[in-house]
Formats: structure tokens, C-alpha cells, sequence
């Protein structure tokens, strides 16, 4: 039960907040509106006798911005709060006592305006406490009034450093979040991608796979070849769904699987594939894969794997060579076929992602003809690998 009382009161202090437009947290007006009423109690209780009534007054008067949010769960506007405490303030300086507890308050009224007020409403209603504090001091005799004087500026100080504060946590806030946001579009862009490479090479080997087993039942009716390729077609597809709801998964904030990303090491079995499918291509390797960090051995595959790719849609009666060379400080791999690109199709996106991925990795890239061939290269730093 007091627990529900505590949400429920939590609640309505951070509704009246944002309606508002005040970005303080829920407690901070619960506390000072506890202290300020408070030290008005302890100021009626001071007062017995002829200055009771003027006490209790005074008291309704310095509330009444809490009363209106009890009533409506509106907070009033900072000139009404402060227009209501002063006048209650003055009624119970009327009567004055030794200690006296009524003037604490103000140094509370200039502290909160300080921090979520207009710089002129604070200053106002700050020059309006010393000036309820002076003419207490002058008509009716009020003790401390240097005391009570500087504790109002202290409040009025400490206002400015809580709205300076509040500032400096609301703009670090919203760094935080453009860092985030920018992140989570990053790793979007980069699932992107992957789906991307694994769609673009599969669906590229699945055709070569129909086209074949249609061929050979339009030339020869050979059943056994057709449904040889079909089955291979059906493995690939298979193996791409896998990868997609592989990559996918790594939105869910849960696994989404054990399987390996695919290295340098794996170029070999993309370009067997490849060549499984009816693509001539050879693969030379210079070097030891181990070296390939798995960073760098993931991009050079997807590259691998979507220039491939390009080689089926475009070339696909040419020969294609893969060669990956792996030394002492770099990786470069070029893939080559005897197509100049002329008729490429300009509006893909297989050479973004693959500059995309390059920029990634700290590499150089190249893509186009070259002496009558379509050339892709890149050239990878084994380091920065290394360190991933």
C-alpha cells in the first residue's frame, strides 16, 4: 500500500513537471516543497495568542502553490509561488520571535528560483525577501536579519548552480544519446551489408544451379544432373537462410547462435562454391591465413564473396581468379575476370559495401578495368586486425 501511495505521488510530481517543461527529477520539488512547509509549520507554532490568526494566514498564503497542486496537480508559475510566499512570509514577520523560524523559507523560494526561473524572476523575487526581511527589521524589531539576508543569497547562489548543473547533465545526456544513436545506425548499416554480401552471392550460385539443371533437361534430359544441381541449389539456399537469421539475430538482444563468422580462411570453400556452380575460377593462396585477424578475415571474404558475385551477374562466361597474398604487415586480395565492366549495372550497391567495408578496416581499394580485365584489389594492414 505504500508502495502504490509512493508511485502514485512519484507519478503526479514528474506529470506536473513535464507539463511544465521542467527537467528536474521528482524528488527535488517533493523536498523543498517538505522543507519550506515544514519550517512555515514550526513559524505557526512559534505564534500563540493575538498573532495566531495572522499566522495561520500567512501560512496559507506561503502555501498556496503547494495547495493548488494538491487540488489540480498543476504546479503554479514561479512569479505566483513567489508573490504567495513573500506576502505569507510578511504576515508571520509581523509577529516576530526569537529564533525565528519564518524567514527559512525564503532562502528556499530564491534557491528554487534560482534554478528553474527566469534570471529576472529570481533576481525579483529575491530583492523582494531583502526587502520583507528589512522592513521587519526596521518596523517591528526583527533579530538576525543580516543572517537571514545572507542565507537568502546563499540560496539564490546554490539555485544557479543546481540550473548550471542541470544544463551541463541535460546536454551530456543528449551526447550520450547522439553516440548511441549514431552507434545503432552503424551497426545497422553494417547487418545491412552482411545480409547484402550473403543474398547477393547465394541467390548468384543458387541461379547458376537452376540454369543448369535446366539446361541439361531442355539438352539431354539428364534427371540425375538436373536434381543434382537443384539439391546444391537448395543446400545454398539453405545455408543463406541460415546466415540471415544468423546476422538478423544480432538485433535480439538474446544469442543467435553459435556458428563462426567466415574468415580468410574460408575464401578457398566461397570460391569451390563458386566454381561448383559452373563459374570457372581459380584461388591462389600466398602466405599463412592463420595471420588474418577476424576482423580483417570477415571483410576480405564479404569482398571475396560480393565481387564473386558481380563475376555470375556479369561475367559469367569468363574466368575468374581470386588471389589472396598475406605478409609480414598486409593482406591484399585481387580478384580479376576477363570482363572490363562496360556493362556493369551502375545502380547496385555491391561497390559501396565493398568501399564501406574497406574504410572499415583502414584498407585501399581499387575496383575497375584494367588492361581488359575488371579488377578488384584490396590491400588490408595486418596490424589494426591484430588489434581486434
Amino acid at each position: 500500500m505504500w508502495e502504490t501511495a509512493k508511485d502514485r505521488l512519484r507519478g503526479r510530481l514528474a506529470d506536473g513537471l513535464a507539463r511544465s517543461g521542467l527537467t528536474l527529477p521528482w524528488w527535488v520539488p517533493l523536498g523543498t516543497t517538505a522543507f519550506t512547509v515544514s519550517g512555515l509549520v514550526v513559524a505557526v507554532g512559534q505564534r500563540v495568542g493575538p498573532a495566531l490568526p495572522a499566522a495561520i494566514a500567512g501560512f496559507l498564503l506561503a502555501t498556496s502553490s503547494t495547495l493548488l497542486w494538491v487540488c489540480t496537480g498543476r504546479l503554479a508559475p514561479s512569479w505566483l509561488k513567489a508573490l504567495g510566499m513573500l506576502a505569507g512570509i510578511g504576515l508571520l514577520l509581523a509577529y516576530p520571535v526569537v529564533p525565528d523560524f519564518a524567514p527559512m523559507p525564503l532562502a528556499v523560494l530564491t534557491g528554487e528560483l534560482g534554478s528553474i526561473a527566469s534570471a529576472r524572476v529570481a533576481f525579483a523575487a529575491t530583492g523582494g525577501a531583502a526587502a520583507v526581511l528589512g522592513a521587519a527589521a526596521l518596523t517591528v524589531g526583527l533579530v538576525g536579519f543580516p543572517v537571514y539576508l545572507l542565507a537568502v543569497l546563499v540560496g539564490l547562489a546554490a539555485g544557479f548552480m543546481l540550473r548550471w548543473y542541470v544544463r551541463a547533465l541535460d546536454a551530456e545526456r543528449g551526447k550520450q544519446e547522439a553516440v548511441r544513436e549514431q552507434a545503432r545506425l552503424g551497426e545497422r548499416q553494417r547487418i545491412a551489408r552482411e545480409v547484402h554480401d550473403v543474398v547477393a552471392h547465394s541467390l548468384s550460385i543458387t541461379l547458376l544451379h537452376v540454369t543448369g539443371a535446366r539446361h541439361g533437361l531442355r539438352t539431354d534430359r539428364d534427371v540425375d544432373e538436373a536434381v543434382a544441381a537443384l539439391t546444391e541449389a537448395e543446400r545454398i539456399g539453405r545455408a543463406a537462410m541460415a546466415d540471415i537469421r544468423r546476422t538478423v539475430g544480432l538485433l535480439a538482444q538474446e544469442s543467435s547462435g553459435t556458428r563462426p563468422l567466415p574468415g580468410a580462411g574460408d575464401i578457398a570453400d566461397l570460391v569451390a562454391e563458386t566454381c561448383a556452380a559452373g563459374l570457372v575460377a581459380d584461388y591462389e593462396l600466398e602466405g599463412d591465413v592463420a595471420a588474418v585477424g577476424a576482423t580483417v578475415g570477415l571483410g576480405l571474404y564479404r569482398i571475396a564473396q560480393e565481387s564473386l558475385a558481380n563475376v555470375v551477374k556479369h561475367a559469367r562466361g569468363e574466368k575468374a581468379l581470386v588471389r589472396l597474398e598475406i605478409g609480414s604487415a598486409d593482406a591484399r586480395l585481387t580478384v580479376r575476370n576477363g570482363h572490363n565492366g562496360a556493362a556493369r549495372n551502375e545502380g547496385g550497391s555491391g561497390l559501396a559495401g565493398m568501399t564501406a567495408r574497406a574504410d572499415q578496416l583502414g584498407a585501399r581499394l581499387s575496383a575497375g578495368p584494367e588492361g581488359g580485365e575488371w579488377v578488384v584489389d584490396v590491400t588490408v594492414p595486418l596490424a589494426r586486425g591484430a588489434a581486434s
